[in-house]
């Protein structure tokens, strides 16, 4: 069989030809996919930088500053809420290094914030003048809430001792509250004062686990079987008490008269505690079950209820349930500021970019959020004009400015 010769040239030709072709088709293809992306319609910038981003956006004092005009993650849901954030304030993070960071409350004469580390049994201070951080208080009994009175007095609840303590200003500490009916309290969680020298609190049970406190005595709720042994690590006079009462909200006046305000029934395992700002309606939320808990526990709701003249409460209702989005932004602390708008902790696990603050009006409209790479469990207003909100999340300690006020002390 005859074989034709191989023609190199021929062949060249027609593989450069081809590869051209090619070239042309992707080029053309590329060129149309980039006319067509810049046919389509825009939906807006570029997402901005958030809790939500990979690599997630730093907080810390060397991370790369937000580069918009508001802060990404100071989130309006309603127009509501245009009033109420500073646009050219940048959420902070102040301060990191706690276990479980808890009750931040601001003291307007010293111009510092205080707030418990719970796990680490101390209270911590950052100072607003050069931002130190040191430790204000240990040991703190692992204090949960904190707030300052009236008088410039601070308060606590203590979970290891199970009670609630004032520090006085010559230095002395006075027990406010530690049993009702001539029984132990449980854990005293958070505290506000009213303008007729009345201090109101809750009292869940949260308290009786080691990490932030200490057990029950054998064979009380929270160690039925007495293995677990409540006086370790504890002064010789703890690690003897047992769960007593159901978990409720207490009123103090002035004379150390202890009234029952909210029952279990009404509000399960009560948490963060409020006024509006003319301390006509008491806010109380309710969080999950605790330790040694014979009920369900609360579903990370909040309730609302009238304040009468004589300080009965009533018409209790639910303010929200705190389902955002089909996400579940459970509330723990919560403050007021001068307009009745409630900005509450969020807490939602392990949806990312839903834990923070949220903020509702007096009629439980969501209005905005603020979004943290941390579960925050507590907030307050601070600074010498109160319109810096302090949030304290997990193990870090979170600032950011606001165009409003807070409408209570501490």
């Amino acid at each position: 069989m005859r074989k034709e010769p191989f023609d190199t040239e021929a062949i060249e030709s027609m593989s450069r030809r081809k590869l051209m072709g090619v070239s042309v088709t992707v080029g053309a293809a590329m060129l149309a996919t980039r006319m067509a992306g810049a046919q389509t319609p825009s939906s807006g910038p570029a997402a901005p930088p958030s809790t939500i981003t990979q690599p997630p956006r730093d907080f810390g004092p060397r991370g790369a500053p937000t580069t918009y005009f508001t802060d990404p993650d100071v989130l309006m849901i309603e127009p509501a809420f245009d009033g109420l954030r500073q646009p050219n304030a940048p959420i902070q993070r102040l301060w990191t290094g706690a276990l479980w960071s808890e009750g931040p409350a601001w003291n307007a004469e010293g111009r510092y914030l205080v707030w418990s580390d719970i796990p680490n049994n101390r209270q911590l201070r950052w100072i607003e003048d050069d931002g130190h951080v040191s430790v204000f208080r240990a040991p703190s009994n692992n204090s949960n809430g904190n707030t300052f009175d009236f008088q410039g007095r601070q308060l606590s609840c203590e979970h290891v001792t199970r009670r609630v303590v004032r520090y006085e200003l010559d230095g002395s500490v006075t027990v406010i509250a530690s049993q009702f009916d001539g029984k132990r309290l449980n854990s005293p969680n958070d505290v506000v004062p009213h303008p007729d020298g009345s201090y109101w609190f809750t009292d869940p049970p949260y308290g009786a686990q080691l990490y932030e406190g200490t057990v029950d005595a054998a064979g009380g709720p929270a160690n039925v079987g007495g293995r677990l042994n409540p006086r370790l690590g504890q002064p010789p006079e703890l690690g003897s008490y047992k769960r007593e009462l159901p978990t409720s909200v207490y009123r103090v006046d002035k004379s150390g008269k202890v009234d029952l305000v909210v029952r279990e029934d009404q509000v399960p395992d009560p948490n963060g505690l409020c006024f509006s700002p003319d301390y006509k309606k008491l806010y109380v939320i309710s969080t999950g079950q605790g330790p040694g808990d014979s009920h369900s526990g609360g579903k990370g709701d909040t309730y609302v209820f009238d304040v009468g003249a004589n300080n009965k409460l009533s018409n209790g209702r639910l303010f929200s349930n705190f389902m955002i989005d089909g996400v579940k932004c459970g509330p723990d602390g919560v403050r007021a500021d001068v307009d009745g708008n409630l900005w509450c902790s969020s807490n939602a696990g392990r949806s990312v970019g839903y834990s923070g603050v949220t903020v509702w009006t007096p009629q439980g409209q969501l209005i905005g959020r603020i979004r943290l790479p941390e579960i925050c469990g507590n907030v307050c207003f601070g600074g010498p004009k109160r319109n810096r909100l302090f949030m304290a999340a997990s193990q870090s300690l979170y600032a950011v400015f606001t165009a409003t006020q807070g409408a209570a002390p501490g």
